[in-house]
């Protein structure tokens, strides 16, 4: 049974009687975070109060009166202005922990009502090589599409990669001019990723080239400006809007010297090596020309088309390689390719109903209160990826019969989901949740975002290698009673978890600065923490030469006798409200504080309570449930983070 909800049912029908709207009442009930003041907590009677004019304390006591508990709760105690105490029975609490042992789902119930949800997370472009900036998607979208499923909800999980975008015009273009035939030969996907890399940065070359003397020139013009606005800041010390103009101004100084410093270092990089220079010279177009080779693409070119169909295979191939590491297996994978034929009509539809219009050439969509255009079709007559979301949300909500689709994306993309969904919403798919779950970003010890020492971005098969690397050092250090094969599993399992679980304890929508040090330390608010804890539990139930199906099937009473063994329990029931807290708002920070809680909670119980050693059978019998199911519990929570345990570590 989920207990907090069960209370907050009963609380709803003890408000009917002092409200017409409970449901914004009804959350104010919530755990407590002091055990003194009972196992949950309900502060509505102060808000309550003054829309009735009446003291807070005697509406607490009159809700009190109308609570119907007694089967669940001890007497609910008023404490001070208005709090309303609850402290479940520790004879039903006792029951409710005996179920859970035996349950399968340990507690957790199918939801009553099932909706169809698409979770569309990680969606890398196809053409270059997954890096540390795709590990938020990917580990937060697995963790909701597992909780969302165990939930009993209807999932599918889609991988909407870019397989159409420019960067097939830089891999062509490179294919055909200045691809390494051996290398193509030997791994095809690498020398797919070398090309589309040296054609970027070529590109990049002559478009720095040709606009770093225009940026140096406005620096005079800004250092000016700057200067203005601190005289006058300096000048009107209250004026808060010139304060922060003059804040403002330095941050754009500094934005436009850091680019032009970043710009020199590209160009530097290239002039110094001559083969690259060389390729410069001889391709001084090259950034045209690669957008010419996606246009050839788009436009049905036979020799363009061949090779994608050549190239985009193998690159999906090395995709799921990386997945595979994760325990990811897509439902779909519906690149943009796939939507191509749905975007003349999605165009057509706009432009009839009057949601889109011209202007400037561009075909757009104008949504009141945002000054930038959602545009649709450029005035190349090309189509956008805002005209691929649209078609995507029509096969979503019409062919799937979505009721909920999450976009698993970084935050930098707010301003177009916001104008997307709206844009939708005016289409006429207003009944289907759409939502953007963001995320901030991977940052190094410097803050910036995480990155090699030499300014690269980090390859993400390279970033899970370097884990499992790390892991194996500490595997060693802790396992040496395990044979060499078993610490090379284990290191894999703390390694992976500790990249996931590091990214997913953070709130997501927070920046997060990597360190191994912290991530895969033994103690404190980690995977590896939770896993050995884990492995701890699984240890007692070995050494004590315990069947644990047998000992569930026995029927054995739970028995709380001491304050740890009752914390514990409560903690135990408490995994079903933990997975509705991460539905609720598609946090799954929420399961790992659960996790870590649960660890502690654990370990408090087991330095108090005698479990092996109690000469009481009935009282052994109930810690050892209790052991059990707490390794169940943390077992699965971590499953459902994409996170693996081992018995032994």
């Amino acid at each position: 049974m989920n207990l907090l909800a069960e209370l907050r049912c009963r609380l709803r029908t003890a408000l009917v009687s002092f409200t017409d709207t409970p449901d914004s009442f009804v959350e104010m009930l919530k755990p407590t975070q002091d055990g003194k003041f009972g196992d949950f907590q309900a502060n509505c009677a102060m808000p309550l109060a003054k829309l009735s004019k009446q003291p807070p304390r005697d509406v607490a006591l009159a809700l009190v009166a109308k609570l119907e508990i007694a089967d669940l709760c001890e007497p609910p105690e008023v404490a001070g202005p208005g709090f309303i105490n609850l402290r479940i029975k520790t004879e039903r609490l006792a029951d409710e922990t005996s179920r859970l042992t035996r349950d399968d789902r340990l507690g957790v119930p199918l939801v009553a009502t099932p909706r169809t949800y698409i979770v569309d997370f990680s969606s890398p472009n196809v053409a270059k090589p997954m890096h540390v900036g795709h590990l938020r998607s990917t580990v937060i979208g697995n963790a909701l599409y597992r909780v969302l499923k165990f939930l009993g909800h209807r999932v599918l999980s889609d991988n909407h990669v870019g397989d159409w975008g420019t960067q097939f015009g830089m891999i062509i273009y490179g294919y055909k001019h200045l691809r390494d035939d051996a290398a193509y030969e030997r791994d095809a996907v690498s020398e797919l990723a070398r090309l589309y890399r040296l054609v970027n940065q070529l590109s990049d070359y002559h478009t720095l080239v040709a606009s770093l003397p225009k940026r140096k020139a406005q620096l005079p013009v800004q250092e000016r400006l700057l200067a203005a606005a601190q005289q006058a800041a300096v000048a009107s010390p209250a004026d808060k809007d010139a304060a922060r103009s003059a804040r403002k101004a330095e941050q754009e100084l500094n934005d436009q010297r850091g680019e032009i410093v970043s710009a020199e270092k590209k160009i530097a990089a290239v002039e110094a090596d001559a083969v690259l220079k060389s390729l410069a010279d001889a391709h001084p177009q090259i950034a045209e020309l690669a957008r010419r080779e996606t246009a050839k693409l788009h436009e049905g070119d036979a020799e363009n088309k061949r090779l994608w169909d050549e190239f985009v295979p193998q690159c999906m191939a090395a995709l799921d390689t990386i997945y595979r590491r994760f325990g990811i297996q897509f439902d779909m994978a519906h690149g943009e390719s796939w939507y191509n034929s749905m975007l003349a009509g999605i165009v057509e539809e706009l432009q009839r109903r009057g949601l889109a219009r011209t202007s400037e050439g561009a075909t757009c969509v104008f949504i009141e209160g945002n000054a930038a255009p959602f545009i649709v079709r450029k005035a190349d007559g090309a189509f956008t990826y805002a005209t691929t979301d649209l078609a995507t949300i029509r096969h979503r909500v019409e062919t799937l019969k979505a009721d909920a689709c999450l976009y698993v994306v970084d935050s930098r993309q707010s301003e177009h989901f916001q104008l997307l969904f709206a844009t939708a919403k005016q289409m006429g798919f207003d009944a289907t949740e759409l939502r953007h779950v963001s995320f901030g970003t991977v940052l190094g010890e410097d803050r910036r975002p995480y990155k090699t020492r030499s300014g690269d971005t980090i390859g993400l098969e390279s970033l899970l290698d370097e884990a499992i690397q790390n892991a194996r050092k500490i595997v060693d250090e802790n396992s040496s009673h395990l044979s060499d094969d078993e610490r090379a599993k284990i290191a894999e399992l703390v390694g992976m978890g500790a990249i996931i679980y590091v990214d997913l304890h953070h709130n997501r929508d927070s920046d997060y600065v990597f360190s191994w040090d912290k991530m895969l330390a033994t103690t404190g608010d980690t995977a590896t923490y939770i896993q050995y804890a884990y492995a701890r539990v699984c240890g007692i139930l070995r050494k004590g030469e315990v069947d644990a199906i047998s000992l569930r099937a026995a029927g054995h009473s739970i028995l709380l006798t001491t304050p740890q063994e009752r914390s514990l329990a409560l903690q135990l029931n408490r995994f079903a409200e933990a997975l509705n807290d991460v539905v609720t708002d598609y946090r799954p920070n929420l399961l790992t504080q659960y996790l870590y809680e649960t660890a502690n909670v654990f370990a408090r119980f087991y330095d108090q309570c005698v479990v092996l050693k109690e000469p009481e059978e009935s009282l052994r019998s109930s810690r050892l449930l209790l052991c059990d199911a707490t390794a169940r519990v943390m077992k699965q929570g971590l499953e459902l983070l994409g996170i693996g345990v081992a018995e032994q570590m």
